[in-house]
């Protein structure tokens, strides 16, 4: 590969200096201008693999350089050099198309992992270079827009917020971020906020040195250092208790992390990506969540459509689910009906995406042929939700009256006011009843499977719905 180009537009000699001095140790052939009228004729003579622009300018300002170059030059990413501790500076400036930010006076480190990945950009920008598949399927103008979104979204190193209902894919864009970024190669780490306990949360995030608390055998890196280079995805983020938000907020801005028992702050390296379902900016308002953190990490928010409002894309991914669910359970092909075509297609998918595959997978194992009829899908498309019960209600009694055969004593349910609890107790009445059945049968889950008086498929289904090995 040729020797890259790099442009520094600062109106002070000292930094030209210092980041020329280091871009060329870092092997780019580097121009530099003090004005703007200076930096568009250089701009105008070549193509750039990174440029740098502070903020004042003795002729204009930073903001129109990167509009400039946006606009004009739009594979150049451009970083932004702002003022230490300015961070509305920083958010404006990756709004308006930044690719990043680094804050005076200049840390090299953070410089060079910086100019180490926009020249990742050059390389993805070279004939041949692989593109990855798309992970978010549907030809509604609604998926469209998301996916042409996300290119975009993927050539910055601005912190992305991504909204949307549960099960709409929110994680899949993510990593459609990621993978067309030029941190492909780098981690991609998924953390649920809402999953780690409170007291958890420290040492799961930070990582802790050994002997730092109770149960603390040896050094742990946390899960910010395992994103080092790469994406650090927060699935849930309004689930981040008040502590946990200023300790983030501090590295966002500071680049760094200490280890609980750490004496050291260690610089880290990646990329912020957000998720939640629920409305931020109402938690800000009333004081659930902070608002300089808000301000950092919804830079710029991609909003995922509800299955509902992409109604064209339904019967797609219905077939793609089908298509990958066949050779996983090692049966033919599953076909879906005219009626069931015409019910998934008036349904309101509460539950989005991931309800449409959980209904196909329940229909497939509950279905006696290779085609899948509406009244295999058990849906409630008056009201826009499913069943109480997920299983087919005729499976658990079957299951129930067989454990009930089998000990000898009847099986009734005693009265549950909450339907989580009625669910939970047929679930555990299932899974009593398969083990049961499994066992007589030495672990044969044909015969199994004909003992309980279901299929086999449907016994399949239950075996991974509860977890059953």
């Amino acid at each position: 590969m040729d020797k890259g180009h790099a442009l520094i537009l600062d109106d002070e000699a000292d930094i030209r200096e210092l980041l020329s001095i280091t871009l060329s140790r870092l092997g780019l052939q580097v121009h530099a201008a003090a004005t703007l009228a200076e930096a568009r004729q250089l701009a105008g003579a070549r193509v750039y693999d990174l440029c740098f622009t502070d903020m004042r300018l003795p002729d204009g300002n930073g903001h129109e350089f990167i509009e400039l170059m946006s606009r004009q030059y739009p594979e150049t990413p451009v970083a932004m050099i702002t003022a230490y501790g300015n961070a509305e500076a920083a958010v404006q400036a990756l709004r308006a198309g930044a690719f990043d930010c680094v804050s005076k006076p200049v840390d090299l480190n953070v410089l060079r992992n910086l100019v180490k990945t926009a020249l990742k950009l050059r390389a993805e920008r070279a004939p041949g270079s692989a593109q990855p598949e798309p992970r978010l399927l549907g030809d509604s103008e609604a998926m469209q827009r998301v996916r042409a979104t996300i290119v975009k979204l993927a050539r910055s190193q601005a912190p992305v917020l991504i909204s949307g209902e549960s099960g709409v894919g929110k994680e899949l864009a993510a990593r459609s971020i990621h993978e067309q970024g030029p941190r492909a190669s780098g981690p991609f780490v998924p953390v649920n906020c809402g999953a780690i306990p409170t007291e958890l949360m420290e040492s799961e995030f930070f990582g802790h040195k050994k002997g730092s608390f109770t149960g603390a055998h040896g050094d742990k890196d946390g899960l910010m250092q395992a994103a080092h280079g790469g994406t650090l995805f927060l699935d849930e983020i309004a689930e981040l208790p008040p502590h946990m938000q200023v300790k983030l907020l501090r590295v966002i801005q500071e680049k760094t992390v200490r280890a609980i028992g750490g004496r050291a702050e260690l610089p880290v390296d990646f990329r912020i990506v957000s998720a939640t379902h629920k409305d931020l900016a109402r938690l800000v308002e009333t004081g659930a969540f902070r608002q300089d953190l808000f301000y950092r990490i919804n830079v710029i928010e991609l909003r995922m459509p509800p299955l509902r409002e992409r109604r064209d894309d339904v019967l797609l991914l219905a077939n793609r689910y089908l298509d990958r669910l066949a050779p996983e359970w090692s049966i033919n092909r599953p076909k879906l009906g005219q009626d069931a075509i015409d019910a998934l297609s008036r349904y309101d998918f509460p539950g989005n995406v991931r309800e449409l595959e959980n209904i196909l997978e329940r229909a497939v194992a509950l279905s006696d042929g290779d085609v899948i009829r509406a009244s295999d899908l058990h849906l409630t498309p008056r009201t826009g939700q499913q069943s109480a019960v997920p299983a087919d209600p005729m499976l658990a009694g079957t299951m129930t009256s067989h454990l009930a055969a089998s000990s000898g004593t009847p099986a009734v349910a005693p009265p549950s006011p909450h339907r989580d609890g009625l669910e939970t107790y047929i679930d555990s009445l299932e899974r009593e009843a398969i083990t049961k059945a499994l066992e007589e049968c030495r672990y044969n889950k044909t015969a199994a499977a004909k003992k309980l008086g279901i299929t086999f498929r449907a016994l399949r289904y239950r075996l991974k719905k509860l977890g059953i090995d």
